[in-house]
């Protein structure tokens, strides 16, 4: 199959899915076929699904996410011992884990195509993330709490595993209760990271998008969670910070070495 077979394949397999979708017809153009296809990716709920369109989205997906570019964290440069600084798209980022900033939910964002990480993450690493995090929250029977982690495989993304942590939402003025909330969402992380021996780690900035943290003081705050992480525990973990806009990288430059 060529990519636009494998893309084909996979969007007519959810529309047929659903009674609801029966009008919609193929789109001859290449982005709005993707749209459609992340639209329908997104709307989907954790349901099972039979093992070819697994295979056949696994193949999409890793050749999707090899034509975008793959950066590997030994290219990166440290602004501090064993901690760096990287501009780009995470799910393109070869590492041990990278960080999905989610909702309480933890089931990825339901919004068609919306920009969120959430929603990013979910997409490019395939269905299966969004079943394996509603198994994991049926059997914890409650949301997740803010400023906790869990972990799951990354399936179709360069990186092994993803860590999901709940930041918390600012409404107004920030409090310290906010601070302390965002702090627990890193050290959570980096202590679940280390128990599964994960060498490296790319942190994306948590809470900053929807959720209302200002970046400035949420830069500041991840920052000195990592510094007093590896201090107290004279960890060798290796830690990313990821960033997508420049505002953001000027922030931790402005932090950093």
């Amino acid at each position: 199959m060529t990519q636009r077979e494998r893309l084909v394949f996979l969007t007519k397999h959810l529309i047929g899915e659903s009674d609801r979708y029966n009008m919609i017809e193929i789109p001859s153009s290449e982005k709005e076929l993707f749209m459609l296809y992340r639209s329908l990716v997104n709307l989907r709920m954790p349901n099972t699904i039979d093992e070819e369109y697994l295979r056949v989205e696994d193949e999409y997906l890793k050749n999707l996410i090899e034509e975008n570019g793959i950066t590997k964290v030994e290219d990166l440069t440290e602004s501090e011992p064993d901690i760096f600084l990287w501009q780009g798209d995470i799910t393109t980022l070869r590492c041990d884990a990278i960080v999905n900033a989610a909702n309480s939910q933890m089931l990825g964002c339901f919004v068609p195509c919306h920009n969120c990480i959430d929603n990013c993450i979910h997409t490019f690493s395939g269905i299966r993330l969004r079943i394996k995090c509603a198994e994991i929250m049926k059997k914890q029977g409650h949301e997740e709490p803010t400023g906790s982690a869990k972990i799951t495989s990354a399936y179709n993304l360069p990186c092994k595993y993803i860590l999901h942590t709940v930041g918390p939402i600012v409404n107004g003025e920030l409090t310290e209760n906010n601070c302390i909330k965002l702090e627990s969402c890193y050290r959570s992380c980096l202590e679940l990271a280390e128990k599964h021996e994960i060498k490296s780690i790319a942190f994306c900035c948590i809470s900053t998008g929807v959720f209302g943290f200002p970046q400035k003081e949420a830069a500041e705050i991840a920052v000195k969670a990592v510094r007093r992480y590896k201090s107290e525990t004279k960890s060798n973990i290796k830690v990313i910070f990821n960033v997508f806009k420049n505002k953001d990288k000027i922030i931790y430059e402005n932090i950093l070495g």
